[in-house]
């Protein structure tokens, strides 16, 4: 059976990082195996602007072909290197790409999003 390689990005403050933390960090100690992998955005606006329709077709050629260095991925997208290299550091900081040396790949196999209606306790 084939596991698909998850992250969750979602609109969260803080606290429900810290509680996911804690939780995660509960169940290793307790010899559970944790391999989650989660990103948290503190308001919807950024996560839009993070996740836009560009930087998501990046993502998914990145995680398809690899790219060897940023000016080969923009080559490979028909896109201006500087808007490639913005967007792949992005991504990079948000932790949706990762970088060998020059090398990004994106090992996610799937991006689950959700945002939450309710406000949790303190901001």
């Amino acid at each position: 059976m084939s596991t698909t390689n998850k992250v969750r990005v979602s609109v969260g403050s803080l606290a429900d990082m810290g509680k996911r933390f804690a939780g995660a960090w509960n169940r290793a100690t307790a010899g559970e195996q944790v391999a989650e992998a989660h990103v948290t955005f503190l308001d919807v606006q950024t996560m839009l602007e993070a996740l836009s329709p560009r930087r998501l077709d990046l993502l998914r050629h990145v995680r398809q072909h690899g790219a060897g260095n940023v000016r080969a991925l923009s080559q490979a997208l028909k896109r201006d290197y500087k808007n490639v290299h913005q967007d792949v550091a992005i991504l990079e900081a948000c932790g949706l790409i990762q970088r060998d040396g020059r090398k990004l790949t994106a090992p996610w196999d799937e991006l689950q999003a959700s945002v939450s209606l309710v406000v949790s306790g303190f901001q």
